[in-house]
């Protein structure tokens, strides 16, 4: 349920209905916005009676929310959500478009430190590595673990980059949180709920993976574990699902970007990486993602693609990189958007 509040509504009115929902053993969430307050109410299993707040004459409308979401939904929260990365890089709204790169696994300082140091060169803010690898086969690579994060924050402290990788388990949050400026949850833990509620009590910014096979409310519902448990920082980034066609690693559901823009104030970037599986489909489906509404673009690069130790066959060399990113800055300028 949202209550809007009438212009004239006090700070005194906002906690009298504040105590009243709380009463009802639900839990109030302020909105404040540029014009008027709204008050959330959550905590919810149905349908609220609201006949405790009739009648209040700070209050406007209410408005009955039956989505399972509630603090995702423009219902709730009708502006785009800005979400801080750190060094004034910001994304969602009105911020420059976002460019990530980086390796699907960190492999080694020299491997690492190449990738950073090109990225700077070109002007790209965010790199990526993982450093946990939750592989489907356990023959794979599963990455450096504590020595991956250790690189990780020695490249950052070294290029001013900021960092984002994948966290797998909830006991990992506080080590990983202390390493990095950005986490990642991947596709496969996308309901892993104890992992989001963990994550959902650190501020630290969150790059949340569609699932595999994930409906748009199940992604929407993970992204408010979060939120609900007090980090407004959820980027949500798609990466295609798993279809019956084989002849790309997943199926890039591009229209689901203008759609979730339409449902949710939080921000939504793509990874055409994932959602190819080629190395010569990641540029045009990159591109596409820019004309139908992605705040951002996440893009798996390498030094040597063909000696990576993960996903090589999607990684781009530097020089398709380069030629992604001056085709993306032209795009965007043509789109009328900075791009950081």
């Amino acid at each position: 349920m949202l209550i809007v509040l009438h212009h004239s509504a006090t700070a005194k009115d906002v906690e009298h209905i504040k105590k009243t929902i709380m009463g009802m053993g639900l839990k109030p969430v302020a909105i404040p916005g540029a014009e008027r307050t709204a008050i959330g109410v959550i905590d919810n299993q149905g349908w609220v009676d609201d006949i405790l707040l009739r009648g209040n004459k700070a209050i406007q409308e209410i408005i009955h929310v039956t989505k399972p979401y509630k603090l995702v939904s423009r219902d709730f929260h009708p502006k785009d959500t800005v979400v801080p990365l750190g060094n004034k890089v910001t994304v969602g709204g009105a911020s420059p478009f976002l460019m990530i790169g980086g390796p699907c696994a960190v492999e080694s300082r020299d491997q690492l430190m190449k990738t950073a140091l090109h990225l700077k060169k070109a002007g790209v803010p965010v790199l990526r590595g993982g450093a946990y690898k939750p592989r489907t086969s356990p023959h794979s690579f599963q990455g450096l673990r504590e020595g991956g994060l250790d690189l990780l924050d020695e490249v950052r402290k070294e290029t001013g980059l900021l960092v984002v990788t994948e966290i797998v388990s909830p006991e990992h949050v506080e080590l990983v949180a202390d390493k990095v400026d950005i986490l990642q949850i991947g596709a496969r833990n996308m309901q892993n709920f104890d992992l989001l509620t963990e994550v959902g009590k650190t501020k630290k910014p969150v790059i949340l993976k569609r699932g595999l096979s994930a409906t748009v409310e199940e992604w929407l519902g993970s992204a408010e574990y979060m939120l609900v448990n007090g980090n407004p920082n959820v980027v949500l980034c798609e990466r295609g699902i798993r279809t019956f066609e084989t002849a790309t690693r997943n199926t890039a559901d591009l229209a689901i970007i203008p759609l979730v823009r339409k449902m949710t104030h939080l921000p939504i970037i793509f990874d055409p990486s994932h959602a190819t599986g080629k190395r010569d489909l990641v540029l045009p489906a990159a591109l596409a993602a820019i004309v139908v509404g992605a705040h951002g673009i996440m893009v798996e690069v390498h030094p040597d693609p063909e000696r990576a130790l993960s996903d090589g066959a999607q990684s781009l060399h530097f020089k398709e990189f380069d030629t992604l990113l001056a085709q993306a800055r032209s795009l965007v300028a043509f789109k009328k958007q900075k791009l950081s």
